[in-house]
């Protein structure tokens, strides 16, 4: 394989990372409606914690979506 097939291998294994970061923000809200049921007077504060959580992982998704762009264009 030459260079060029590798650098493409190496973008679609990049997907993984984005698919964990959907994993992960699936399960972050799946817990955050579980808690809410339980017990619904604290929902504001669960709510603020769980959208900061979402967004590092979701922010995990896009850095693998960078590698993988950087390295099919360089």
């Amino acid at each position: 394989m030459d260079g060029m097939s590798l650098k493409f291998v190496g973008a679609g294994l990049m997907a993984f990372g984005m698919f964990g970061a959907a994993i992960g923000v699936g399960n972050i809200f799946s817990a955050l409606l579980t808690s809410i049921a339980r017990n619904p007077s604290a929902a504001e504060q669960l709510q603020r914690v769980a959208l900061i959580g979402a967004g590092l992982t979701e922010a995990m998704g896009l850095f693998s979506f960078v590698i993988a762009i950087l390295l099919i264009f360089s």
